[in-house]
C-alpha cells in the first residue's frame, strides 16, 4: 500500500496544476489594508505587502477590484466605503461604485485572453496588471491619484465616480447613436492612458494574450 502513496501524491499534484492552470496573483502594495474581491473568486483581507493567488480552472471571465475601509464580523458580514459587494467578505456580485476594475475574458474569441483596466465603474485604488506567462509581456496601469484630482462633480468619499454613474445620460453612458469621449472621460484618459474610460474606448484599452496566461495585479504599483 505504501508503494502507491507517492504515486497518489504525484497524481494529485498534477491534477491541481492542470485544473488551476490560470493563476491571478493579487498584491497589496498600498501602505494601508485593502479587501480585494473577485467575481468569481470571493474576497479577503490583504494587509500591506500581502498577496492572494486565485486559480481559474474554467471561468470565462473575471473581474477583480479593491475594497477600502471595510469592517466585517466573524461571519464575514459588514460593509466597505468603496467597492462593497452586498456587505459580504466573500463577494458573489460586482462591487458598488466607485471601484477600479481589472477585467478578464479568459480563453475568449480566437482562443485569446482579453484584459483591461476599467474606470467605467469609477476609481478608488490605483492598480497595474501584468501577464506573467506564455511570453506575454504587455503591462498596463492606472497609477495616478485620481481621487485627489477628481472633478468636483464626480467626487465621492474614497474615490472618483465615472460620469455615467453620476449623470446617467446617453452622452456619458452611450447606448444609442455614436458614442464619443467626453471632457470627463478625457480627464481619466490623460491620467490613465491604458484605462477603459467610456463605453467605446476598446481600441486603446483592450489587450490580448494567448489563452491560458497567468497574471499579476498590484494595487498601488
Amino acid at each position: 500500500m505504501s508503494f502507491f502513496k507517492p504515486l497518489y501524491a504525484i497524481f494529485m499534484l498534477l491534477f491541481v496544476v492542470h485544473s488551476h492552470g490560470i493563476f491571478i496573483r493579487v498584491q497589496n502594495n498600498c501602505p494601508y489594508t485593502l479587501w480585494p474581491a473577485a467575481v468569481p473568486g470571493g474576497g479577503r483581507r490583504l494587509d500591506s505587502g500581502q498577496t492572494w493567488t486565485i486559480g481559474y480552472p474554467s471561468a470565462k471571465s473575471a473581474k477583480i477590484w479593491a475594497r477600502t475601509n471595510c469592517t466585517f464580523d466573524s461571519s464575514g458580514r459588514g460593509k466597505c466605503l468603496t467597492g462593497d459587494c452586498g456587505g459580504l467578505l466573500e463577494c458573489k456580485e460586482l462591487g458598488a461604485e466607485p471601484a477600479t476594475l481589472a477585467e478578464y475574458g479568459l480563453n475568449s474569441f480566437a482562443s485569446k485572453d482579453y484584459y483591461d483596466i476599467s474606470v467605467m465603474k469609477g476609481f478608488n485604488v490605483p492598480l497595474s496588471l501584468t501577464p506573467t506567462s506564455n511570453g506575454c509581456t504587455k503591462s498596463i496601469r492606472c497609477a495616478a491619484d485620481l481621487t485627489a484630482q477628481c472633478p468636483n462633480q464626480l467626487k465621492t468619499p474614497g474615490g472618483c465616480h465615472n460620469p455615467c454613474t453620476v449623470f446617467k445620460t446617453t452622452e456619458y453612458c452611450c447606448g444609442s447613436g455614436r458614442c464619443l469621449p467626453s471632457n470627463f472621460s478625457r480627464f481619466f484618459k490623460i491620467r490613465c492612458r491604458d484605462a477603459f474610460t467610456y463605453p467605446e474606448d476598446d481600441p486603446t484599452s483592450t489587450f490580448t494574450c494567448p489563452a491560458g496566461t497567468s497574471y499579476r495585479i498590484v494595487f498601488c504599483p
